[in-house]
């Protein structure tokens, strides 16, 4: 029973990750943040192994979903630094994001939560094929938005990183208590030995 607990609640943890990977690979496909889509896609993928593994009972996928965590957290915990801009990390400097390929910000920066967004005019900074605005009245900025999204992606992956060291090192206990190619002989199991055939003779009796 402890074992289905720790596999159940790993597959839990997993379908939670992915539900928060894929609506977070949604928002930044609007908002063209082609480096979190990419880095989203991967962690689907991870995600996808660790429950694979789960069910079908593989420690090794499990140990490459846990590594894979441990370079999702330290990821998440850069946009976090990006965009409090700790160090020398600028917004408006540094298009990482994009790839340094446009200007495009976060989604939610023009569509959080009670946020107006009002176009500026024949601005002269405006570059070609973009637009400048203004962005006012919103009840919780943008940059606090990704930062509490990635903190819930740390949060996630920090106990699937737990339960699948737990999960694999049962699974790999028990690889190692029995034996594939040997382990009914570990039990003490002989196979059954063949029954001698007997050859049938015909009975004759004198009347």
């Amino acid at each position: 029973m402890g074992k289905c607990n720790g596999r159940c609640t790993l597959v839990g943890f997993c379908c939670l990750q992915l539900v928060a990977a894929l609506e977070r690979q949604i928002f930044d496909f609007l908002g063209y943040q082609w480096v979190p889509i990419l880095a989203n896609f991967l962690h689907i993928m991870a995600v996808i192994l660790g429950i694979f593994g789960t069910i079908q009972y593989r420690s090794r996928y499990l140990i490459l979903y846990a590594l894979w965590l441990v370079l999702w957290v330290g990821w998440n915990a850069f946009i976090i630094c990006f965009y409090l801009e700790v160090g020398h990390l600028s917004q408006d400097r540094d298009f990482i994001m994009t790839f340094n390929t446009s200007l495009h910000r976060s989604w939610w920066m023009e569509n959080g939560p009670g946020c107006l967004v009002i176009p500026v005019m024949n601005s002269n900074l405006a570059l070609e094929d973009h637009h400048v605005i203004t962005v006012t009245g919103c009840l919780l900025d943008y940059q606090y938005i990704e930062v509490v999204s990635s903190a819930m992606q740390i949060f996630l992956a920090l106990f699937g990183f737990v339960y699948a060291c737990y999960v694999s090192k049962v699974f790999m206990e028990e690889e190692d208590s029995f034996d594939f190619i040997g382990g009914f002989d570990s039990y003490g199991y002989q196979a059954p030995q063949k029954m001698s055939h007997l050859q049938l003779q015909p009975l004759y009796t004198s009347g």
